[in-house]
């Protein structure tokens, strides 16, 4: 673990392996915790940089409102802060993937390939920012219980808790882990984040595309048609996983992210 200061504020984060740099962006109301199973495998041949994102784990906390757009901004200041200057792959899931496509919207010179995991690229429905709002509001009121009593469900596969408990028991620990004014904040940002879909046809590096089978918030037919968007664009349906699927099935998660990054050197 490290910690960096950059963009007015200081990182926690794991710098880890060398070769080509893979940065990892967590989800919501997360930590880079979440990728601790695909560390050693990634790690071989890659250097990972897998932050606690501005408002998370033990990274700063802002008030008021973090703009997906900012949270790239803090991306590219990390990597600057650590002399990482060639083009990187931005690999995100949920919140992560809506912060990967504002990464290309404003610093596609930084990148690599893109990996979108579990996500979306539609803007919120006005329904859907007003929930956004109430749940911020609760959060910073009662506490981040009523924020794991609300996503826990729709994170993970409906069987995970039966079959793995641990994984349950971890994502509800990093929900519960989480500063409620970091959630608020994130959680107004996600409300206010522009539509994508003009984006998708411009992403012209190589770009891996997944979803759990199960996943209740991104389905894999959701994230089928932003694979199609995307020219040349890999879909992946990853079996017996939710929403998390890097921690519901990371054997499969990391076969592919494996076989993604090992392609990628071998064209250069």
């Amino acid at each position: 673990m490290r910690q960096i200061s950059a963009a007015g504020a200081t990182f926690n984060i794991i710098d880890r392996g060398a070769g080509p740099a893979v940065l990892l962006v967590h989800g919501f109301p997360l930590d880079h915790t979440m990728w601790h199973a695909q560390l050693d495998a990634l790690s071989v041949n890659n250097r990972l940089i897998v932050p606690d994102l501005r408002g998370f784990g033990r990274s700063t906390v802002t008030d008021g409102t973090v703009t997906m757009e900012q949270f790239a901004d803090d991306l590219v200041a990390l990597l600057d802060a650590l002399g990482i200057q060639q083009p990187v792959c931005v690999c995100g899931l949920s919140m992560g993937g809506y912060i990967a496509l504002a990464f290309w919207r404003k610093y596609r010179d930084r990148v690599r390939s893109l990996i979108l995991c579990d996500t979306r690229s539609a803007a919120d429905t006005p329904e859907a920012a007003a929930a956004r709002h109430t749940l911020a509001d609760k959060a910073t009121a009662e506490g981040m219980e009523k924020v794991a009593e609300a996503m826990l469900p729709k994170l993970i596969h409906p069987e995970t808790p039966k079959v793995r408990p641990q994984v349950a028991a971890a994502v509800k620990q990093m929900i519960l882990g989480t500063n409620p004014r970091g959630a608020a904040a994130a959680l107004r940002g996600m409300a206010s984040r522009p539509d994508c879909a003009d984006l998708l046809p411009t992403i012209n590096v190589r770009t891996l595309v997944f979803a759990g089978e199960k996943d209740a918030i991104s389905s894999p037919d959701e994230m089928r048609k932003i694979a199609a968007a995307i020219p040349g664009a890999t879909f992946v349906e990853i079996p017996e996983a939710g929403h998390m699927s890097p921690m519901e099935n990371p054997q499969r998660v990391n076969a592919e992210l494996q076989k993604f990054l090992a392609d990628e050197l071998l064209m250069r």
